[in-house]
């Protein structure tokens, strides 16, 4: 997947009137907000790049997540700039961050928040904790047993936490991105299929090619620090009232049915796939739809294209799907079926 590049002028909704107003097409002044909102959210890429070298593919993930008000999971050994990559996020929106480190000894309690005794007003209060942020960096989520893993279903589904009965909304917007190592098994704990399932988009970070990581050097030998990334000149260039607006219009996106259909049949197909042992469930097939509705808006367009469900369908759809045990002990990738089913599905015309 390749960074979005700013497209044309967006294509007119097949078989309808242009604009959104009664009886004709949108003033002048709305056009323009919708356009600058546009360039604002294709921009945002740039702006992380400030602070992150090359992984323009997790850089992406992260744009059309936000888009789609949905959930990352970041995969990569350490040291491939997974933490710089979120900071450098919060630092273009102006939004707060917090990172956790998951491990084996941490409660619920820990992420969602707790009742505490207060001795001034001898009540319990509620002390909110690190989930209530907007960017929630969850570092090496699966270092922690499922008990405490599952105290961030509610967050991620519901945008809310539930203590003593009572529910607390959580800010918006709300982000989780996870981290986990692909190498390190020790001490570890799978991820449940429910908690994967809830992950709209997972991102894998390579190890940098030559050229990028001796730029990574270069910055650092002029002193990047990266605990500054104000002095990169990194800054906001997203403000939140403009990201809702780029999820509303992302969410006016036009589907038609030939795409709506093929992204049903791409779904189903990884059901009937020998190589797999779990196929994509129905979340899967709308996430697969929403994604591919935030890439088409970031190319400068109002209707998805099938070639906009192929652009999607790896980072949307590798981490819903089950090897089969002698898929796994050949060695097969997931990806590699992926790309033998999106093949063996006729695209519509």
């Amino acid at each position: 997947m390749t960074d979005p590049t700013p497209g044309d002028t967006p294509a007119t909704e097949p078989g309808s009137t242009p604009g959104g107003l009664p009886g004709g097409g949108p003033t002048a002044s709305q056009d323009a907000v919708d356009h600058d909102t546009r360039a604002q959210l294709q921009g945002l890429s740039s702006e992380i790049h400030k602070g992150v070298v090359g992984q323009d593919a997790a850089v992406t993930s992260l744009v059309v997540a936000l888009l789609c008000r949905g959930h990352v999971l970041l995969e990569g050994v350490p040291g491939v700039a997974k933490t710089l990559l979120v900071r450098s996020l919060a630092a273009a929106l102006d939004v707060r961050m917090r990172r956790v480190q998951f491990t084996p000894d941490m409660m619920p309690g820990d992420i969602t928040g707790s009742l505490i005794y207060d001795n001034t007003t001898s009540d319990l209060v509620f002390r909110e904790g690190p989930v209530f942020t907007n960017l929630l960096l969850a570092d090496e989520i699966n270092r922690t047993p499922p008990k405490t893993q599952s105290a961030l279903l509610e967050a991620m589904e519901e945008r809310q936490v539930t203590v003593d009965g009572a529910s607390r909304p959580l800010p918006d917007p709300f982000l989780v991105i996870a981290t986990q190592n692909p190498i390190e098994f020790d001490g570890t704990y799978t991820l449940p299929e429910a908690q994967l399932d809830r992950f709209l988009l997972k991102a894998v970070m390579p190890l940098p090619d030559r050229d990028v990581e001796i730029d990574v050097l270069r910055r650092h030998a002029d002193g990047f620090d990266t605990t500054d990334l104000a002095a990169m000149g990194l800054g906001p260039v997203v403000d939140v009232p403009s990201l809702h607006r780029a999820q509303q219009d992302v969410s006016q996106v036009v589907a038609e049915d030939p795409v709506v259909q093929y992204i049903v049949d791409v779904c189903r197909a990884t059901r009937h796939s020998p190589s797999l042992s779990l196929g994509v469930s129905p979340r899967g097939a709308i996430a697969l739809l929403r994604t591919s509705r935030a890439w088409a808006y970031l190319t400068g367009r109002d209707f998805i294209t099938p070639d906009d469900v192929k652009t999607m369908a790896p980072s949307t759809l590798s981490h819903r799907v089950r090897l089969t045990t002698e898929s796994e002990l050949e060695g097969t990738q997931v990806e590699s079926v992926l790309a033998a089913t999106l093949a063996s599905v006729p695209v519509p015309r």
